[in-house]
């Protein structure tokens, strides 16, 4: 089985994630930085559209690099299974499933392909399949359903997406990843439980569940957004330096990726929940309304946190600002006791064959005498009009 997201992360919410910056600066496109495995094939301005235009298609992957997991079930039974594609692809059916899902982990054109032809999508769905590099979509054929997300997920101190698709037919779903591991560890859970809503439930169900579950677990990254921009606000209020304004930029920087990430989802949901196909049972379509207000609330904290973002950047310049001003304060009272007591020395080390005072015979005491004092009332005037010595 696939490695599933641990329900618990723990994260340094105080270290910024720098490529996924680097992705908001590609434009959604070319290759993903955060995958572990080859680029997805790029297409060439006037290539013919489809699968059959890429390299690939009858050289079989390395047997780990793709993987196929299938789970039949039925109200009561249940069967999970594992292979390389030409062992699914050689598979029967059972004739008790009323419903099968199939999870690909890994993208290779030999894969895909064969999968194409097993189950007769359109070669247009098999090419954005191919080619990550698709924004959250929604489209509709004569004999499926199918649609693309990005699902991201924090590993440790690192945030992780990729793009997902999904074909929803009448007694199947397909899900391909680019890489293993996802969020679904609670699905296949739910899956091994008789007697739940996914097991009674028809095919359409499992697919909003799956759909639910990459829209959901936005909440916790988003969380440990919050929580470092709070962090961030102690850390201007205390010690404003450079790199402080670094992390702000880079905190706004992923939820502007965020928000481009999520802002074509919520399309998406809202599309399944008013498309008038077949595929999606009318029982199921109250569920995805519920996926819709999830996508509209996550988008609304996207935003505030956008705004507080602006905000701290506005806070850091205010304190920096600040701090400048008591500096700048210090360094001007500091002059200002000084100016005078310059002055007095700078009238008596004046080269003048006749000035009186010189010849008394107190007048260096009377000098330093002089300067106290201007000194002394300085601090005062300075002190009973609050400059210093007041908070």
């Amino acid at each position: 089985m696939p490695n599933d997201t641990p329900s618990k992360l723990s994260v340094n919410p105080l270290k910024g994630v720098s490529r996924l910056g680097r992705w908001l600066m590609s434009g959604l496109s070319g290759a993903n930085p955060f995958t572990s495995g080859a680029p997805s094939p790029k297409a060439r301005p006037g290539e013919s559209p489809g699968i059959e235009s890429i390299a690939g298609l009858d050289e079989p992957p390395d047997p780990e690099a793709v993987r196929v997991y299938w789970c039949d079930y039925t109200a009561d039974r249940i069967e999970w299974h594992q292979g390389t594609v030409d062992e699914f692809h050689a598979s029967k059916r059972p004739e008790w499933s009323t419903a099968r899902w199939v999870n690909v982990d890994g993208l290779h054109p030999y894969a895909v392909n064969q999968l194409r032809k097993k189950y007769k999508f359109h070669t247009l769905t098999a090419e954005d399949i191919l080619r990550t590099s698709q924004r959250p979509k929604m489209e509709l054929y004569e004999n499926h359903l199918f649609t693309v997300v990005r699902m991201m997920r924090l590993e440790g101190e690192v945030l992780k997406q990729e793009q997902v698709s999904m074909l929803l037919y009448e007694r199947t779903v397909i899900t391909f990843q680019e890489i293993p591991g996802d969020v679904w560890g609670p699905i296949r859970e739910r899956l091994k439980r008789a007697g739940g809503r996914l097991r009674s439930l028809d095919t359409s169900y499992l697919f909003y569940a799956l759909l639910d579950a990459v829209v959901d677990h936005f909440y916790p990254i988003l969380e440990t957004y919050g929580l470092r921009l709070e962090q961030l606000e102690e850390v201007v209020l205390d010690d404003p330096g450079p790199s402080v304004q670094r992390d702000i930029h880079g905190v706004k920087r992923e939820l502007s990726v965020l928000r481009r990430v999520m802002w074509p989802l919520r399309e998406v949901a809202n599309e399944l929940q008013r498309s008038e196909t077949t595929l999606i049972d009318a029982e199921v379509r109250t569920f995805l309304r519920d996926v819709y207000d999830h996508a509209l609330q996550i988008m609304e904290i996207v935003e505030m946190h956008r705004e507080q973002a602006a905000s701290l950047n506005d806070l850091y310049m205010s304190a920096v600002g600040n701090r400048m001003n008591e500096i700048m304060k210090v360094l001007t009272i500091m002059a200002s006791f000084f100016i005078p007591i310059t002055f007095v020395a700078g009238v008596y080390g004046m080269n003048f064959d006749y000035i009186p005072e010189l010849s008394w015979r107190y007048s260096y005491a009377v000098f330093w005498g002089a300067c106290i004092s201007i000194s002394g009332g300085l601090a005062f005037y300075f002190w009973r009009r609050g400059w210093i010595g007041r908070k």
